[in-house]
């Protein structure tokens, strides 16, 4: 690699041992996050004095700390968002920020924050010319982008050639993978209450599922399965193929919530893969480390485009951990049931192992007390109010081994020496923006009904949804046509939508919604007067310091994400810089995915273990699921038009045949807060 500099190993870390385990293991920067606007706030996470201290003791060893608010900020967090990143620019001093919600660069402009801002993968930058559009909207600003776990290897040498100088690229090469893309999955908030935005996922893609399909001998039959539990993504061997892209400054191994010992294992693998990956041994002692480094199982998925592997399979078994065992059935007695595990290999003191899956009323966790050998026996005694069948898997979730253990004390040793007393409080206060021009009036507000075939001719306003496959532009009245662009726009589809834009815009239409901000690279060029774009709902649009970064990117509007609540819903107008629109009815998402499911059918609705039911369509390169209720807060819109709103969305899908709609009140987080 003449004249580049190899890229950083970039490792996670959830909690105090596996940050200094990252250390141990040579990383070149560790990535965490804090006890509140982190996107995986099921990680222990750190306050800011123990960060500080870590941060402190990572420099003197060489190594970057990044630190993640990638989260979603509600409209009243603005203010406790930029304390906390105050906090962490005097006391931490963190080499980087990885956000998602634009509003953190306002505050931290507000705040002076001295170091790189990242944009997380949440943040939807996933074809070429979105790089060049965050540079001539946001310059210095923005110094990498993490591109999303979709791309493949060829789709990632485009990318590059995209990127303008003074922006890089960050791309994940080991670690979990998600059924949906980052930063359009709503699916934990629906199922669960809590929002994946919000780093609170309760993962119901792991989950088992149920769908009727048809057999000539039954007439039908249940075939239930995890269709959506993904293995991990795991490059091994094949990141030699990234070395030779430029503009790749990271690569990114996923696992805030793992231990000390995928850490090390994972970091350890990906320097030697690195830095003598032509070396047969060292490719092989790698591999190794992977192997048991107490992950799923792994795959490469889209990297190699002649050789795609499906992330998912039904046959094997996608809980993370080693598999060492099934339960077996012994003598009961007096101190428990009689189930035990043979476990496959040795178990030593310390090691925490996973009894069944998550969703399984029988699942608990147990902590080995004592060396079995193997083939031995380890009598479990679950603590589960529900005695696990036979047969139940058991894994190794997490070891702690002599050698990596003494390791770790020596630098909690070191790190002792950097300790931080008690952290001053901030009295920073966000600087909000008052709305720009006239403030809308009643009279103003428009109810807009999205749909994917309006029909030959257009009479009326309508939204429609575009899209890059065999588009016709209906006849008619097109400037009252608000069209719409997808959630997501990949690589290989980018001079197609190039094409139907531009064709629509030839024909006429004058406004638009883009569903993420970087879709405005359509729109750069033109006439005096351009089309008029309105954010749209998948920008995840929450507070008014994020509105205002699309204010500045020259937005006319925007409609606010669908998973905020009553009073979120109510504040935000009065403190937006742009007239807002919300969604108020219709078919909201559970998720958007470049995953065809191994499912019988795309069409017909399919069963979560608590009766849930959904259903997916393929819309060009994406499947979209559904559930099978619509939103609905009709209700409320005398009261969010005296609140300010001024677009009220209705998006319409058509039903298939297998589908049946069920009445539910579909207020979503409404009545609730947005977790």
């Amino acid at each position: 690699m003449p004249n580049q500099k190899p890229p950083l190993i970039l490792a996670p870390a959830g909690n105090r041992d596996s940050f200094l385990a990252a250390l141990a293991a040579g990383a070149d920067a560790v990535y965490c996050g804090l006890k509140s606007f982190s996107a995986r706030m099921e990680a222990k996470n750190f306050s800011v004095a123990e960060l500080a201290s870590l941060t402190r003791l990572a420099h003197d060893r060489g190594t970057e700390v990044y630190v993640t608010l990638n989260s979603l900020i509600k409209p009243d967090e603005t203010d406790a968002a930029g304390k906390l990143l105050d906090q962490l620019n005097r006391w931490v001093k963190p080499d980087a920020l990885i956000i998602q919600d634009l509003a953190l660069l306002q505050l931290a402009e507000q705040v002076r924050f001295s170091g790189e801002i990242h944009l997380s993968t949440l943040a939807g930058v996933s074809f070429p010319m979105a790089l060049q559009l965050i540079q001539q909207r946001l310059g210095s600003k923005i110094s990498r982008v993490v591109l999303p776990r979709e791309l493949g290897i060829d789709e990632m040498k485009a990318m590059a050639q995209a990127c303008p100088e003074g922006l890089d690229m960050e791309v994940f090469v080991h670690g979990a993978l998600c059924y949906n893309v980052s930063g359009r999955c709503y699916w934990s908030s629906y199922f669960g209450g809590k929002s994946g935005l919000r780093g609170r996922c309760v993962q119901p893609c792991r989950r088992r599922y149920t769908q009727k399909i048809s057999s000539r001998q039954s007439g039908f039959r249940d075939q239930k399965g995890r269709f959506f539990s993904c293995q991990d993504l795991s490059l091994d061997v094949l990141v030699k193929l990234l070395l030779s892209v430029p503009k790749i400054r990271a690569w990114k191994i996923e696992g805030r919530k793992k231990g000390p010992h995928y850490v090390f294992h994972t970091v350890s693998a990906y320097r030697l893969l690195r830095d003598h990956g032509n070396d047969r041994q060292m490719k092989k002692t790698a591999l190794g480390l992977l192997e048991r480094s107490l992950g799923r199982t792994g795959t490469h998925y889209h990297f190699l485009p002649q050789r795609p592997q499906h992330p998912v399979s039904i046959e094997r078994q996608t809980a993370s951990g080693l598999f060492i065992g099934r339960v077996k059935r012994g003598t009961p007695s007096r101190k428990g049931d009689g189930a035990y595990i043979a476990p496959k290999e040795a178990l030593l003191s310390g090691d925490m192992l996973r009894i069944g899956y998550e969703d399984e009323p029988w699942h608990t966790l147990r902590k080995v007390g004592r060396h079995v050998p193997a083939k031995g026996r380890l009598n479990l005694n679950p603590s589960s109010r529900v005695s696990p069948p036979i047969g139940t898997a058991v894994f190794l979730t997490d070891r702690r081994e002599g050698s990596l253990e003494k390791v770790l004390s020596e630098l909690e040793s070191e790190r002792a020496k950097h300790r931080v007393g008690e952290v001053a409080p901030s009295d920073f206060q966000a600087t909000l923006f008052q709305r720009r021009g006239r403030t809308e009036k009643h009279s103003d507000a428009f109810e807009l009904h999205v749909k994917r075939n309006p029909g030959r001719k257009i009479s009326s306003r309508i939204g429609i949804w575009l899209s890059a496959d065999n588009f016709r532009v209906p006849s008619g009245n097109l400037q009252s046509v608000w069209w719409w662009l997808p959630p997501v726009i990949w690589p290989e589809d980018e001079e197609k939508w190039k094409a139907v834009i531009h064709l629509v815009l030839k024909k006429g239409g004058r406004q638009f919604v883009l569903n993420a901000p970087w879709h405005q690279a359509f729109f750069t060029s033109g006439g005096k007067r351009g089309p008029t774009l309105w954010a749209g709902p998948f920008c995840n649009l929450a507070n008014p310091l994020a509105i205002r970064t699309l204010a500045d990117f020259g937005f006319s509007g925007a409609i606010v994400s669908p998973e905020l609540s009553r009073g979120d819903y109510l504040r935000l107008p009065k403190q937006s810089p742009l007239p807002l629109g919300m969604v108020l009815s219709g078919h909201w998402p559970l998720g958007i995915s470049r995953i065809l499911p191994e499912m019988p059918g795309t069409e017909r609705p399919f069963t979560s273990p608590k009766g849930e039911q959904a259903w997916m369509r393929r819309y060009g390169s994406d499947t979209w699921i559904w559930p099978n209720w619509k939103l609905d807060m009709t209700a409320e819109k005398k009261r969010l038009l005296k609140a300010g709103y001024r677009i009220f969305v209705h998006l319409t899908e058509s039903l298939p045949k297998a589908v049946d709609l069920k009445k539910r009140p579909g207020r979503w987080n409404w009545d609730g807060n947005l977790l």
